[in-house]
């Protein structure tokens, strides 16, 4: 007897959406004929608030230029967690065309009643709603007779692809002009009325205790207001920023501090990261259904180092209290999370505190964004109501930051005798990639590791897989092989603080699993495109690198010192799908000529912001690969300027050519950190095609490359 076929799943809302459900809290209608747009995410140099406005201007059927964009606060945002993980467009693009499509709905139902036609026979251009006989209202003239405070519902359709004007077009950035012109856009070039400027003093060793503190040589410069003083925590307040300069100068003298803890040897950070205690997962196991005989086995250990996020502009943030009230203005890509962590730290209902979005100049996780805005809180508690901004210094910046955790690889692949892959184990050693505010019992916050009652100091978790995972990011093979292990190993001490940079594990477990199979591609003599293709089944995937191979005309002839590398990946293993090939010229150091990337992000809504993140990334991953490397003694960071940290110069970036594949049937996914592993592992694999030597630890320098020369010699 047949069983009957299970009942369809009722429909259910985006998850942003469900999770601030009141249409109200994403847009709103004002009479002059603007539709004020409110997502819960931030813009951070992504492009995202142009992706958004894009969105909505499409379901309500209304010019661009009707749509204000209004920045991220706690007051009156929706609650969309934090700005990562290359998920804006995936949560918020989602939530706010199905608000939108919903609006536009009851809109024209209202329109419809009051015209006394049929809704079917409505139309909407540019926010007017016409109908036969010519009649018309418009959104704005019916704005005061629909109330969106009430919740969205699950089945509303937004409109098939084909009848969107704006998504699938490459749109002028909003944020753009001010940017380029000049105008105070960022949070470093605002300025409130009666403003005071606050400094706060820091050990160069992290986990040093102020042992004592003479104040009478910073009570002696001009301007000064007051001294901030609660255990390890000190600032001054001063009515300039040149005169807080000074008296933080004068400070540091007085201060005398004890001795921290000691650092690891960063000349041997896979040692390390292997003699640490861990707490140990199986992130994944596959087991073949018939297993083969294993002729030899090949093991390889990959590393990279910690990573600053080396934002161009320091941290900057500022707060003002009225009473037991206070206003934060902050650059953090958590407005309600940073109230989370502020509200433990201050003892204060979360409803007392104000956090509100301003853009800051450079942001690729989590930096001090988020601790420079405790600071300016807690130096704005001794300012008597007046408004207190706090920046970073570059050296604070540079070493007071959470990094990105440095990272141990190391796969064994088991071949047969024909060569081919019968077993693949992976390990991955690392610290933990994310402490984040508003995610704890306690706070993540700096500052409060240092009052005088102290929170203790967080040791940085991972994401779990269903959330694409941490350190374990990107690890788990988008290759058929018969079968694998997939262990990480997260480390329960850190003496070097770390959190979330960008593409979290994913750069270091791509670059591993891409450099092995290009080293097996080269042993048997097989084409590693070719290689890659035969044994991928997801036809997406197999696009882009036939894109990528077709746009970049693989493989040139072969050229003394040139050499040309492929990578793939697909971010999260759930996200944007990128190939790229590089070619790259060794001399007496690496240089990468050109970058050739093809990206499947499923619908682009902007493709040419999609064309700049994927841009953005390879210049980065590029950087990163070639440069960056936090450097330290057995005290304390030591890379704390542009010298002893050096990034990619202008004169140093490589031509990029990006292909979007475009696919206006598929939900769309985010592309911030789509190319940063793909573009390490081409860059890598380049290195060997052009000089014969693997580079397996980052970044690839000259001393890397003698090394890699002297062992295989």
């Amino acid at each position: 007897m047949n069983q009957p076929a299970p009942a369809p799943s009722p429909p259910a809302l985006p998850v942003s959406l469900a999770a601030n459900p009141q249409l109200s809290s994403w847009l709103k209608f004002s009479s002059t004929g603007q539709v004020a747009i409110s997502p819960g995410k931030v813009e951070i140099g992504q492009g995202i608030v142009t992706a958004l406005a894009q969105i909505a201007a499409d379901e309500l059927d209304v010019d661009l230029s009707r749509v204000q964009m209004i920045r991220a606060s706690t007051a009156a945002s929706p609650n969309e967690g934090v700005t990562s993980g290359s998920l804006s467009i995936q949560q918020s693009g989602r939530a706010l065309r199905h608000a939108c499509a919903e609006v536009r709905r009851i809109f024209l139902q209202q329109a419809a009643e009051r015209l006394g036609v049929d809704i079917d026979a409505l139309d909407i251009e540019d926010g007017t709603i016409s109908g036969p006989g010519n009649v018309r209202t418009s959104y704005w003239e019916l704005a005061e007779e629909v109330s969106l405070d009430r919740d969205a519902t699950p089945g509303v359709t937004p409109k098939i692809a084909s009848r969107r004007a704006l998504a699938g077009n490459s749109i002028q950035r909003i944020d753009i002009p001010d940017k380029v012109l000049g105008r105070p856009r960022f949070i470093h070039d605002q300025a409130l009325a009666g403003m005071l400027h606050g400094r706060v003093l820091r050990p160069d060793n992290a986990r040093a205790k102020l042992v004592e503190l003479k104040e009478d040589c910073a009570r002696a410069v001009p301007g000064l207001v007051a001294i901030a003083s609660n255990g390890s925590f000190a600032g001054v307040v001063s009515e300039t920023e040149h005169g807080a300069e000074l008296a933080i100068q004068a400070l540091r003298k007085g201060a005398s501090w004890s001795e921290g803890e000691l650092l690891p040897d960063e000349n041997d950070l896979a040692s390390f990261l292997k003699a640490q205690p861990t707490e140990s997962t199986v992130i994944d196991k596959k087991t073949a259904a018939s297993p083969g005989e294993t002729a030899r086995t090949i093991r390889r250990q990959y590393t990279r180092p910690y990573i600053a996020h080396a934002s161009i502009a320091p941290s900057c943030a500022m707060a003002q209290w009225d009473g037991d009230r206070v206003h934060v203005w902050t650059h953090s890509q958590g407005v309600y999370l940073l109230r989370t962590d502020l509200a433990l730290v201050l003892k204060l209902p979360a409803e007392n505190i104000t956090v509100e979005h301003m853009e800051g100049a450079g942001c690729y996780g989590h930096n001090a964004a988020d601790d420079v805005a405790l600071d300016a809180v807690l130096l704005a508690k001794e300012a008597g109501g007046r408004p207190v901004r706090v920046q970073w210094s570059r050296q604070g910046e540079m070493s007071d930051a959470p990094f990105g955790a440095a990272m141990a690889i190391e796969i064994e692949v088991d071949l047969d005798t024909q060569g081919e892959i019968i077993d693949w184990r992976h390990s991955i050693w690392s610290n933990g990639h994310a402490a984040r505010p508003g995610r704890a019992a306690q706070p993540a916050l700096l500052a409060g590791f240092e009052l005088a009652n102290p929170f203790p100091r967080m040791i940085s978790t991972n994401p779990p897989q269903a959330n694409g995972g941490g350190g374990d990011r990107n690890s788990i093979p988008l290759y058929d092989f018969p079968s694998w292990r997939i262990e990480s190993h997260r480390l329960t001490t850190m003496p070097i603080r770390t959190s979330a940079l960008r593409t979290l594990g994913g750069q270091g477990n791509v670059f591993a699993i891409e450099s092995i199979l290009d080293e097996i591609a080269a042993e048997r003599g097989e084409d590693p495109v070719a290689f890659r293709l035969r044994h991928l089944r997801d036809e997406r995937a197999k696009d882009v690198i036939r894109a990528v191979a077709a746009r970049a005309r693989w493989k040139p002839g072969k050229q003394p010192g040139i050499g040309y590398g492929v990578g793939f990946g697909r971010y999260k293993n759930t996200g944007a799908y990128c190939a790229v090939i590089a070619e790259i010229e060794g001399a007496e150091e690496i240089s990468v000529r050109k970058l050739t990337l093809a990206v499947d992000v499923g619908e682009a809504i902007n493709p040419d912001g999609v064309i700049n993140q994927i841009e953005g990334g390879a210049i980065q991953a590029t950087s990163w690969v070639l440069k960056e490397r936090v450097r330290f003694d057995r005290q304390r960071i030591t890379s704390t300027s542009w010298t002893e940290y050096p990034i990619l110069r202008f004169s140093e970036v490589p031509e990029v050519e990006v292909e979007v594949i475009q696919r206006p049937e598929i939900d769309p996914v985010g592309a911030g950190e789509a190319a940063h592993g793909p573009v390490t592992s081409a860059i890598a694999n380049a290195v060997f095609d052009a000089l014969g030597v693997r580079v397996r630890d980052l970044p690839i320098t000259r001393a890397r490359i003698i090394a890699a020369m002297e062992l295989t010699s």
